[in-house]
């Protein structure tokens, strides 16, 4: 039997074939905790839990009004640094980013389900939950992929 909570051991290239560009790093709030000074969620090791916001570079990502961002929880005693950016001509400057590790675990996402109209019209949808070991640059990526190979 497969268990509920699965994690599936994935390739960063299936989940970001076009890559991915940092937008922010912050805590994930447990809220049983709320009130306390210290609300962060921890793993079932006591380790804290980071939410690393991406924007999935994948031209399809953003059709029919999706987001592109996405949102993988990282498992570490600090709160995890991005790579460098790279300056654009114009002054912007975009941090690409790599994962390392990646999981996946499917869920039920049932917030489009509104069960209480007739008709009924369910939008729930299956939906997948990402975690990492680390937030790493690209090129990193690329280096750790040969030294397997």
């Amino acid at each position: 039997m497969v268990p509920n909570s699965i994690k599936i051991p994935v390739p960063f290239e299936y989940v970001f074939p076009n890559g991915a560009l940092f937008l922010g790093v912050d805590k994930l709030v447990d809220f049983d905790r709320l009130r306390q000074d210290d609300n962060q969620a921890r793993d079932e090791h006591g380790v804290r839990i980071w939410v690393v916001k991406v924007m999935d570079q994948d031209p399809d990502a953003g059709k029919f009004g999706r987001s592109t961002e996405i949102k993988v929880k990282i498992t570490a005693p600090h709160q995890p640094v991005p790579p460098e950016g790279v300056t654009l001509p114009g002054g912007i400057t975009v941090t690409p980013v790599a994962f390392t590790d990646l999981t996946v675990t499917p869920y039920n996402d049932s917030t489009g389900c509104k069960g209480e109209r007739q008709p009924h019209k369910c939008r729930a949808r299956l939906a997948w939950s990402i975690r990492a070991g680390a937030l790493i640059a690209p090129d990193e990526l690329a280096r750790l992929v040969k030294a397997v190979a």
